[in-house]
């Protein structure tokens, strides 16, 4: 997976920690994608299988979302949640 950024246009940026072949990861990158274009935060995405210490920390909860680099979400991400966060 190739890793995706975006420079932030505010000061919030969005990680999004995922691997190849999860569905889980699809549907978090969707919404998330979706989020940070309208209010114009930063994002990247991770590949958990290309470092192992990311793998060994997120490996149980992906996708795993980061807002400015704490922990926000897993499995699921809830778009209301995320805009409030970014709002912030």
């Amino acid at each position: 997976m190739i890793p995706r950024r975006t420079k932030p246009h505010n000061r919030h940026n969005v990680t999004l920690m995922s691997k190849p072949g999860c569905h889980l990861c699809d549907d978090a990158r969707t919404v998330i994608m979706r989020v940070v274009a309208e209010v114009g935060a930063g994002f990247e995405e991770l590949d958990i299988t290309q470092d192992a210490k990311l793998h060994e920390r997120f490996w149980e909860q992906i996708p795993v979302t980061l807002v400015d680099g704490k922990q926000h979400d897993f499995w699921r991400v809830d778009e209301a949640r995320l805009r409030k966060a970014l709002d912030a």
